[in-house]
C-alpha cells in the first residue's frame, strides 16, 4: 500500500508503512479516529464542510460531539468563516470555568483535539467540487493555529479523468491535487516538526469499497506514524485482532500484482469518464437552457461518483425531487438532507434549490434519457409558475381598473 500510494500521490518523500493503519472501511475508521481522538468536553466543535455526506452525521452524533456547518465557494471550504467561527467558539470556551477538562482517560497514544474539521477536498459527495491547493494549504495552517483535526475523506481519489466531454483517453494515474495529509506533512517545517507533538493535524481516511467493490467492507487511513498507532490502538480494532482481516488479506496480494491498480486505471476510471461525459453534454443540451448551474466548470479534471445541479431560480428541489420520481420514473437526491443537522441558520449552508443527480449506477445507455426526463419535469414548473405570475399579473390589473373606475 505505502508504494502504491506513494506512485499515485507522489508526495515529496516516500510513504511510508508506519504512516498507515488498515480499517474496516472509510466509514468505521471515522467511528474510529472519534473514539481515540475526540472528547465530548474537550473537543470543542465538528466543523463539516457543508453541503455534507450525510450518512457521516450519526458517527459524528454517536461520538457526542456539536455538529457545525461550514459553507463552500469556488475555492472549497469557506476558511474566513472558519476562521471567524472557531474564534467565537474559543471564547465562549474560555468564559466556562473548568469547561474543558476531558472526561475519557489519557492514554499515551492518543489525544484530544479540540476541534475536528470534516471535508471531502476531491471531488466532494456532494458537492462535486475539488478544494484549490492555496485553500488547502490555508486550512492545514489553520488547524495546527486551533489545534484541529482535519479527517478528510480521499475516497474518490482514484476516480478521476480529463474534464474534457471530447477527451478520448480517460486514464490518469496520478493524483491532481496533493492530499491534505500530504500538505501537513512538509507545509512550513512539516507535522513532525520541532514543538509539534507529533500527531500532527491531518488524517486521510480512504476506502476500497469505490475502487474494488462495495462489500469489501476494508480501508486504511494515513498521518504520522504516531497518529496511525494510535488509530490501531482503538478498542475493538485490538480484540478482533485486525479490522477486516480476510479482506485485508485479498486485497494485499491483488496491490502487490498490480491487478487492482491496472482495474482502476484500465477499466474504472475510462468506464466512469464515458459515463461522465454523456451525462454532462445531456445537462448540457436539456439543463443549463433552463437556467440550471454547474459547480467549478473550469477544471481540467473531475471525478467521483456524483453532479450537484443548482436548479433554475424560483424551482424547489422538494418539488423535482417528487415529480421526477412520481411522473418520471427519475431518482435524485434533495439537497437539503445534505444540510448539516442542528446547524442550517447560517448563509451558505442550507440547500433547498439544490440536487445531487449520480451517474455511477445505471447503464451508461440511459444517462441522457434520464436527464431529459427531468428536463421535462422541471420546464412543467417553470410553466406553471409562468401562469401563475401571469394570473397573479391579471387580477392585480383588474384591481387597478376597477380601484381607477371607482
Amino acid at each position: 500500500m505505502a508504494s502504491w500510494l506513494t506512485n499515485f500521490y507522489q508526495p515529496t518523500a516516500p510513504i511510508s508503512e508506519e504512516r498507515i493503519a488498515v480499517t474496516g472501511g472509510a466509514s468505521q475508521n471515522l467511528a474510529c479516529l472519534l473514539q481515540v481522538f475526540t472528547d465530548p468536553v474537550h473537543t470543542r466543535n465538528v466543523w463539516i464542510v457543508a453541503p455534507a455526506y450525510m450518512l457521516a452525521f450519526r458517527i459524528f452524533d454517536d461520538s457526542a460531539l456539536k455538529l457545525r456547518a461550514v459553507p463552500e465557494d469556488e475555492e472549497g471550504i469557506d476558511i474566513e468563516y472558519l476562521r471567524t467561527e472557531i474564534r467565537e467558539s474559543e471564547a465562549k470556551a474560555r468564559a466556562q470555568p473548568n469547561g474543558e477538562q476531558p472526561i475519557k482517560p489519557q492514554r499515551p497514544w492518543s489525544k484530544f483535539y479540540r476541534h475536528i474539521i470534516y471535508a471531502v477536498p476531491t471531488f466532494s459527495n456532494p458537492s462535486f467540487k475539488t478544494m484549490t491547493l492555496k485553500r488547502r494549504e490555508q486550512l492545514v495552517r489553520l488547524a495546527r493555529e486551533y489545534d484541529a483535526l482535519i479527517i478528510t475523506d480521499d475516497v474518490y481519489d482514484f476516480l478521476q479523468w480529463p474534464a474534457s466531454l471530447t477527451a478520448k483517453h480517460l486514464s490518469l494515474d496520478k493524483a491532481v491535487l496533493p492530499r491534505i495529509v500530504d500538505i501537513d506533512r512538509y507545509l512550513d517545517g512539516g507535522a513532525e516538526r520541532e514543538g509539534a507533538d507529533g500527531f500532527g493535524n491531518s488524517v486521510s481516511n480512504g476506502s476500497f469499497s469505490k475502487i474494488a467493490g462495495p462489500g469489501l467492507r476494508t480501508g486504511w487511513c494515513e498521518g504520522t506514524s504516531k497518529l496511525a498507532f494510535g488509530v490501531s490502538q482503538t478498542g475493538s480494532s485490538r480484540s478482533g485482532g485486525a479490522p477486516s482481516q480476510l479482506a485485508a488479506t485479498f486485497l494485499g496480494e491483488i496491490i502487490e500484482s498490480g491487478d487492482l491498480q491496472r482495474h482502476v486505471y484500465e477499466v474504472l476510471q475510462p468506464s466512469y469518464g464515458r459515463r461522465y461525459q454523456k451525462f454532462v453534454r445531456a445537462i448540457e443540451t436539456e439543463l443549463i437552457p433552463l437556467g440550471a448551474r454547474l459547480p467549478q466548470t473550469d477544471r481540467d479534471v473531475v471525478g467521483g461518483y456524483f453532479i450537484w445541479l443548482t436548479l433554475p431560480d424560483g424551482i424547489k428541489s422538494i418539488t423535482v425531487v417528487q415529480r421526477a420520481k412520481e411522473e418520471e420514473n427519475v431518482v435524485v437526491a434533495q439537497g437539503e438532507i445534505f444540510q448539516v443537522p442542528g446547524d442550517t441558520d447560517h448563509a451558505g449552508t442550507h440547500f433547498e434549490q439544490d440536487i445531487r443527480m449520480c451517474f455511477a449506477w445505471e447503464d451508461e445507455d440511459v444517462l441522457a434519457e434520464g436527464i431529459e426526463r427531468l428536463a421535462r419535469v422541471i420546464r412543467g414548473l417553470q410553466n406553471e409558475q409562468q401562469d401563475g405570475e401571469a394570473q397573479s399579473s391579471m387580477q392585480h390589473a383588474t384591481k387597478a381598473s376597477a380601484e381607477e373606475f371607482w
